[in-house]
């Protein structure tokens, strides 16, 4: 029997490397509802105010595709460690910011060090036992969800209190604190491979082509990404326009909406016990059939049911999410940093999509469109699983 056969994560390790995850993948969030109060305490125009969350978001791609693989070849306990380091400092020199090029520089730091996330997770399905991973994957996964879900609304509200570079200031806190946890509590992994630097991003696309389950994984959560981002950069345009909600209502709407997070225990408890595929096809389901719903609640001005929505197509992402995720973490035990790069790479690259698509949407069309374009893009996730998802070994 193997190492992550004969031992376990203990619950508290579990909820660290969960709150870890949260409070770093935050960091790639707070500023997007903070961009116009930034941009004009910093001197950047409106019209490139955007560039706050792109860069951000272009340094979380960039630490995706170049140093996530890296926990494949270095010691991974080292290499959070760093990255976390790396948010706080970032953190820091957004909240110190004078001026458009400091705080942009800041940014990009940001982005890249926030990767640590997806660091964490693949490490903790390799010290989890074989027969618990999906439940320790979904807790951890329900961190990083709560951790999207949260930011905005606590950004909004701290800035309200204390002004935008108090939001940052807290960051870097709370992701110190995070760090010296980690420091003490995370166990150390040192990696098998002997490949070298070049070769290892390399093997991340050989890794696609080599295995036709971790290429439609990587569909799947795309298309939910793309749907989930669609739905919460539309969402609030909703809210203000056809519900009257103000800034701290759309903010409580948001919070209320993380409740999706909570499907993540069951649904790597369904995973453990063998019913991924049935998870998956569940998740695909959940969001066609909530988006068709949301539209007839918006007509109908009930908000309570809009919010139920929210909490559905969120726990349809992590149905899938986790899911897949215990699917691929089992295809090469050696390579879980090099599968999981090309997995979130896939993902957050596709996935950013979204929110072109629900602002356009939404101002084309109203929510009618939105949620038909939602429940299109769950149609085309159950067409890929009925055509390709057969039942086979999971790693083929």
């Amino acid at each position: 029997m193997s190492q992550a056969d004969t031992h376990d994560l203990s619950p508290a390790v579990t909820l660290l490397m969960a709150v870890a995850c949260g409070a770093m993948v935050a960091n790639l969030y707070y500023a997007q509802t903070l961009i116009e109060q930034i941009g004009a305490d910093i001197g950047l125009s409106a019209g490139l105010a955007g560039t706050i969350v792109t860069l951000t978001q272009l340094g979380y791609g960039l630490g995706l595709a170049f140093i996530v693989p890296l926990s494949d070849l270095v010691e991974n306990k080292r290499l959070i460690l760093i990255s976390t380091a790396g948010a706080v400092l970032g953190s820091l020199g957004i909240a110190l910011a004078k001026g458009p090029g400091t705080f942009l520089a800041a940014a990009l730091v940001t982005g890249v060090c926030s990767v640590g996330v997806q660091v964490l997770v693949p490490l903790a399905a390799k010290l989890s036992s074989q027969a618990r991973q999906g439940r320790t994957i979904g807790l951890v996964m329900s961190g990083l969800l709560t951790g999207i879900m949260l930011a905005r609304p606590i950004a909004s509200f701290v800035a309200g209190l204390a002004g935008w570079r108090a939001m940052f200031f807290l960051s870097a806190g709370i992701t110190a604190l995070v760090g010296v946890a980690l420091l003490t509590m995370l166990p150390a992994r040192r990696p098998d491979s002997t490949l070298r630097y070049g070769a290892l991003l390399k093997s991340s696309v050989d890794l696609l082509r080599r295995y036709p389950v971790l290429r439609l994984r990587a569909a799947y959560q795309a298309l939910l990404f793309i749907a989930f981002n669609m739905f919460w950069t539309a969402a609030p345009i909703v809210l203000t326009q056809r519900f009257g909600l103000g800034a701290n209502g759309v903010a409580l709407f948001a919070l209320a909406g993380a409740g999706g997070a909570l499907i993540a225990p069951v649904a790597g408890w369904l995973a453990d016990r063998g019913l991924s595929r049935s998870t998956t096809f569940g998740g695909l389901m959940l969001l066609t059939l909530s988006f068709l719903g949301s539209d007839m609640v918006v007509a109908a001005g009930s908000l309570i049911a809009f919010g139920v929505s929210a909490v559905l197509i969120d726990a349809a992402v992590q149905l899938n999410q986790i899911s897949g995720q215990r699917i691929i973490f089992g295809l090469d035990p050696n390579a879980g940093g090099r599968i999981n790069a090309a997995y979130m790479t896939i993902v957050f690259v596709f996935g950013a999509t979204g929110s072109v698509i629900g602002s356009a949407s939404v101002a084309s069309g109203g929510w009618g469109l939105t949620s038909v374009i939602g429940a299109a893009i769950g149609g085309v996730g159950l067409t890929l699983f009925l055509l390709f998802d057969r039942r086979r070994p999971e790693n083929r």
